[in-house]
């Protein structure tokens, strides 16, 4: 059959413009694939040569820089500073030990580091940088860069270390920070991967350790590029971290120095509290100890020497430290029974010396009694005969709740490490944990401030903080976070009778400014600064009968170990409580002799925001507080001389 030519040409037409679409589709193809070819082959050689040597790309962290700490007026207490040292690359140095003594003659090696570096070379790749010097000058560095042909593998580095500028002052408070352990990686459940970077630094103790998350900051990342071995062939990119939260703390950093340095050589401790807020404007714990010695890894020699201490510089001892308070719990044990409505001002009790108790003899500080005694005259001097018959009367449980709600027995929460709960007792307390039943003379005992009565420095300024009040104020030490104001502590009132917490005070009044006071001595003279307070003195040994007889042996004459605590806590101005002030001298003897002249000197270096004026102090004491203010102040200056050499 025959087409009609019109038909042909219209197939052929089709067939025509169907190979030349197959036939572009196809060019098209085969230009592209060459394309790709040329890219591959030619533009990407040198990073498929790389992939041939199985190399691969690394994300890798960036350490942020660490917060600072600063003071309630912005001073600052820990800070990062540049740390240049010197590093040893094993496999670019060859022959180590020639390289390193060669090194040993430019710089001065310390033996212990450098044993350390070796190991640790031993047992790391030998392309990785280990530190053979850290925190060298920069006059090493330079001396290490202008040899650095003699010194094949060796290179300075810069980063960042932590800084204490005020040493001492602060180590209990804000603790330390020290290179990542194998145990601080077992403690934490999920480590952080900034963790695992080598010497990278966190908080060991103290406020360092308990806001660390604040302090530690976002790591930034960078890509890099290593090869199959590890070793870094080039950085691609970077990002940034984010810096650690700054802190501020409610220390005033001028104050914290006084009080260290006023505690001086004394196994002691003292708090300075704010009456208004519950900002702590100094705990100090003495003798104290250089933090920037754990921040690389304190010497063997040097750690010895704070752990053999008798006097345990490395304990803080206003919040770890749990004491009998002896007789400045006398106002929880009169509170108490005042609350319960069982006493009244008036009302004496007869101190011939001792009070008999189930067949047994609980004796007052003074053998001879006191005579008649109401509650003022019993606190102003101090007679435990008195405090024995309330408690009698009162009994243990409702003494242990008066101590709970001033702040006794329960733990004040604060970052500080290992932060003591001490122990307000109550009846089921020595079932529970002796399996005993508590006793009658347990209770006498209990009254003074000892028997199983314990509590640490900071607790007793809080008791005092809440008496001047009548709130349940709470301690504070972060005062803000990145500029965030953290909440107060100044609490809600504490619910109890306003005449009975008036007489309270009216009595520890009479305890610092009459002339029968135990705390006469050491009163202040300014009378707009009168202070209010209570001498404390807690056994730390028995006292037998046949001791009693022949005349107790004075403290003086015991080894220091066996003496009795010294307490003092006072709160001032009484007519408008500013400050709450407690020290502890650990085996001092009598608190009127050895905590009260401590607790009157920072007291009003608190209240006048420096070195107060001779005039405040009795005309007696004046030239030697005179010569001990000189003392001080030329200490402070030498620290201070120190400290900007450094």
């Amino acid at each position: 059959m025959r087409r009609n030519p019109r038909e042909l040409e219209k197939t052929h037409s089709v067939l025509t413009r169907r190979a030349v679409l197959l036939g572009g589709a196809k060019a098209a193809f085969i230009g592209a694939l060459g394309l790709r070819m040329q890219y591959l082959q030619v533009d990407q050689a040198d990073q498929f040569r790389l992939l041939a040597e199985e190399n691969r790309i690394n994300i890798r962290l960036i350490p942020p820089a660490r917060g600072d700490i600063f003071d309630r007026n912005g001073k600052i207490i820990a800070q990062n500073t540049p740390s240049y040292r010197i590093v040893v690359v094993r496999e670019d140095a060859g022959d180590v030990d020639g390289v390193i003594a060669r090194l040993s003659q430019l710089v001065e090696l310390d033996d212990e580091d450098l044993n350390r570096a070796v190991t640790e070379m031993r047992r790391s790749p030998p392309f990785l940088p280990v530190t053979v010097a850290d925190q060298v000058s920069w006059r090493d560095v330079s001396t290490v860069a202008v040899n650095a042909p003699a010194l094949p593998g060796v290179a300075p580095e810069v980063g960042l270390t932590r800084v204490y500028p005020r040493g001492q002052d602060f180590a209990h408070v804000i603790g330390y920070v020290g290179p990542v352990s194998d145990y601080d990686l077992s403690q934490i459940e999920d480590p952080d991967q900034l963790l695992r970077i080598p010497r990278f630094q966190i908080g060991k103790v103290g406020l360092e350790a308990k806001k660390e998350d604040s302090l530690r900051g976002k790591a930034g990342t960078k890509r890099v590029e290593v090869n199959a071995s590890g070793r870094v062939m080039r950085e691609l990119d970077r990002r940034p971290g984010q810096a650690g939260s700054d802190v501020q703390l409610t220390i005033d950093a001028d104050l914290q120095n006084y009080v260290q340095s006023r505690l001086g050589n004394e196994s002691a401790s003292a708090v300075i509290m704010d009456c208004d807020s519950g900002d702590l404007l100094a705990i100090a714990s003495s003798p104290s100890f250089d933090p920037n010695l754990f921040v690389r890894g304190i010497s063997v020699a040097d750690y010895r020497a704070l752990t053999e201490d008798k006097y345990r510089p490395l304990a803080n001892k206003t919040v770890q430290g749990t004491y009998p308070p002896g007789s400045t719990f006398k106002m929880i044990t009169a509170m108490a029974a005042l609350e319960d409505g069982l006493i009244g001002p008036d009302e004496t009790v007869w101190c011939p010396g001792f009070l008999e108790v189930a067949g047994r003899r609980f004796h007052c500080w003074k053998r001879a009694g006191h005579g008649h005694v109401d509650l003022q005259n019993s606190l102003k001097q101090s007679c435990d005969v008195y405090y024995y018959d309330l408690a009698l009367k009162v009994g243990q449980d409702k003494i242990s709740a008066m101590a709970q709600r001033f702040g006794l027995g329960i733990r004040h929460e604060l970052p500080m490490s290992a932060i003591a709960r001490g122990l307000a007792p109550d009846r089921a307390w020595k079932k529970r944990i002796h399996g005993e039943d508590w006793l009658i003379g347990d209770t006498a005992n209990a009254s003074i401030g000892q028997g199983f009565m314990l509590a640490s420095p900071l607790q007793l300024a809080v008791m005092t903080a809440r008496l001047a009040t009548s709130r349940s104020v709470s301690p504070r030490l972060v005062k803000s976070i990145d500029g965030v104001e953290e909440p107060s502590g100044a609490g809600e009132p504490l619910g109890m009778n306003e005449n009975n917490l008036r007489k309270m005070r009216r009595a520890m009044y009479a305890v610092s400014n009459d002339r029968r006071g135990t705390a006469y001595s050491s009163r202040i003279i300014e009378d707009a600064f009168r202070m209010a307070g209570k001498t404390g003195t807690s056994q730390v040994r028995n006292i037998t009968a046949a001791e009693r007889r022949a005349g107790v042996i004075r403290n003086e004459d015991l080894p220091w170990e066996r003496r009795d605590h010294a307490l003092f806590v006072n709160f001032a101005p009484y007519e408008n409580p500013k400050y709450a002030v407690s020290v502890v001298v650990e085996h001092g003897g009598g608190g009127s002799k050895a905590a009260a002249p401590i607790a009157r000197d920072i007291t009003l270096q608190a209240l006048y925001g420096g070195t107060p004026p001779l005039a405040a102090y009795p005309t007696k004491d004046r030239g030697r507080i005179q010569a001990q203010q000189e003392r001080l102040q030329r200490e402070q200056q030498a620290r201070e001389t120190a400290r900007d050499r450094a």
